[in-house]
C-alpha cells in the first residue's frame, strides 16, 4: 500500500491519541468523517494499525523491577530455538523478547513484583530451559523514554 499525506497525517494523530474520535481526527486532517474513517478502516484492513491498547503504569500495579536479561543457548539440538520461543510465550514476566545480535541470542525484556519473584523466575524457570548456557540480567533503574516515541513517517516515504 501506498501512503500519500494524508495517511501519513492519520497515522501521526493516532500515535499522539490512539482514543481521537473520527470527528475529531477528520478536522486534524481535513477531511469528512465519512472519508476519514474509510481511510482509517482500510489503514487498519492492511494491518499498517494494528491495534489500539492501553498504557498501563507498572509501578502502580506493583510491578517492582525490570530487567534485560540477555540469553546464550546451545545450538546443537534440532529446533533449538523454536522450543524456546514457545516456551517463552507460557512466561508472563517476559513482556518482550527479541532475537539479537551479539554475544547472546535473545534479549528479554522481564517485569516482576520484587527481586525474590525476578530471582525465582531466572533459577526455576529460565535457568532450567532445555539449552539456556548462558543467562546475563541487567537491572533497569530508571526508564528515560519508553513507547512515547512516534515513528518518524518521513522515513517511510524514502
Amino acid at each position: 500500500m501506498i501512503l500519500d499525506s494524508t495517511d501519513l497525517r492519520i497515522l501521526l494523530c493516532l500515535q499522539h491519541n490512539g482514543r481521537i474520535s473520527n470527528q475529531e481526527l477528520a478536522e486534524k486532517v481535513a477531511l469528512s468523517p465519512s472519508a476519514c474513517l474509510r481511510r482509517l478502516r482500510n489503514l487498519e484492513e492492511e494491518g499498517i494499525v494494528c491495534g489500539y491498547r492501553p498504557v498501563l503504569d507498572a509501578e502502580r500495579l506493583g510491578i517492582e523491577l525490570e530487567a534485560l536479561v540477555h540469553v546464550s543457548m546451545r545450538q546443537d539440538e534440532a529446533d533449538w530455538h523454536d522450543r524456546f520461543v514457545e516456551r517463552v510465550q507460557g512466561w508472563p514476566e517476559v513482556v518482550g523478547a527479541y532475537i539479537v545480535t551479539g554475544h547472546s541470542n535473545y534479549v528479554l525484556r522481564v517485569q516482576a513484583r520484587s527481586l525474590k519473584q525476578f530471582s525465582d523466575f531466572i533459577v526455576n524457570r529460565l535457568n532450567r530451559a532445555n539449552g539456556v548456557t548462558d543467562i546475563r540480567s541487567e537491572i533497569i533503574l530508571q526508564t528515560i523514554k519508553e513507547g512515547g516515541g512516534v515513528l518518524d513517517l518521513l522515513a517511510a516515504r524514502r
